[in-house]
């Protein structure tokens, strides 16, 4: 068997990429860097030439192979190749008539656990997004309590709000319910401590991404000062990034992501770097059904799984039939492969339309983000 042809599909703010094979298998998976979605299609489309002709059940192989080409690194460099070796993890299952977890050791669980994103950053809109998700069935909720104003706010008004935002999301859902609140990078380790110590009294799950990842000494400091859990790791890229984390004691809980830190292949590993840490792992998983489906099968092949965060899409039905959540899991598919068919008509009829550039700003017209 031999990998034919190699193609990303932009659907509106997705990239999707299909590689079929000369045994009439085809394999699907997705790329999580959307701040740049043409970049990492050039990406999948300048590497098809290596891809093309090759065994497609060698499958780490080839990422490594194509990681250290060029010892440039880059986001859509580790999303074209995660992207990739997704779609070969789901035509091994498909060839050797098995789901991808069963060829990576078997499942751990029936089903998963899921995090309904709950992210608005006004308080009473957060806490009706939490209820109704509650009312579904789940069991774990995530809130991000800073809405874009937070960023000319006095300290005293900073803690102050996030508090009483995530105080009022905990007192409605109760405590049979885990409240993950995302920071998405937007405070300084001062501000963060500050903000966290606040936080305890809510027994929150974790504390994601307090701090910008640009050091991950800083991130250890935050960790290392406060009492609620950290997390982070959206925003990193390799296995390597990731042993100085659990190695710095910077986060308790990883978000590993296997459309960007190198597929199935590369989240498995760093999954048991993080089980010897006794660390938890919390996939990021913003992006569509092809996404959604490559982590329930990360999901079901590890020992420290703890939730999955989702949220539905229009745009869904790029696959033809999406994994559904029911009373706050997905079962564990039996399906070869990674348990979804793309619907490629269906994914070309979303056009791409280039967003602006831009980020958040101060008052005195300074950058916002830390």
């Amino acid at each position: 068997m031999r990998i034919e042809s190699v193609e990303p599909i932009i659907a509106q703010d997705w990239v999707l990429v299909k590689v079929d094979t000369d045994a009439g298998i085809s394999g699907v998976g997705e790329a999580t860097f959307w701040s740049q979605l043409p970049a990492t299609a050039e990406v999948v489309k300048r590497f098809a030439a290596y891809w093309v002709g090759k065994d497609p059940l060698t499958i780490d192989r080839h990422s490594l192979y194509l990681y250290r080409s060029g010892y440039f690194r880059s986001p859509a460099i580790c999303a074209a190749i995660s992207a990739v070796d997704v779609a070969l993890w789901d035509i091994a299952g498909k060839h050797y008539g098995a789901p991808a977890y069963a060829l990576m050791g078997g499942r751990h669980r029936d089903k998963i656990r899921m995090c309904a994103l709950c992210m608005s950053g006004y308080r009473d809109q957060a806490v009706r997004e939490a209820t109704d998700a509650v009312s579904a069935g789940h069991t774990a909720v995530k809130i991000d309590p800073f809405p874009p104003e937070y960023a000319n706010w006095t300290m005293a008004r900073l803690t102050k709000e996030v508090t009483e935002h995530v105080g009022a999301v905990r007192e409605a859902v109760g405590p049979d319910v885990d409240v993950c609140v995302e920071v998405h990078r937007k405070l300084g380790p001062s501000e963060a401590v500050a903000v966290a110590r606040r936080l305890e009294q809510f027994d929150i799950l974790f504390l994601e991404d307090p701090v910008p990842p640009d050091s991950i000494h800083s991130m250890a400091e935050v960790a290392g000062r406060v009492n609620v859990p950290v997390s982070t790791g959206e925003r990193l890229h390799t296995m390597y990034e990731f042993k100085e984390v659990l190695s710095s004691g910077a986060a308790r809980d990883l978000k590993l992501d296997v459309g960007l830190q190198g597929g199935l292949s590369q989240c498995k590993k760093i999954a048991a770097m993080a089980e010897s840490y006794h660390a938890t792992v919390s996939p990021h998983n913003a992006r569509g059904p092809v996404l959604t489906a490559g982590h329930v099968q990360l999901a079901a092949a590890i020992p420290n799984f703890l939730v999955l965060e989702y949220r539905p899409d229009p745009k869904d039905d790029v696959v033809k039939e999406p994994m559904q959540v029911n009373d706050g899991y997905i079962v564990v598919p039996e399906t070869p492969g990674v348990g979804v068919e793309l619907d490629e008509e269906k994914a070309r009829s979303y056009a791409y339309t280039p967003g602006s550039v831009g980020t958040l700003t101060r008052n005195d017209g300074s950058v916002g983000f830390r």
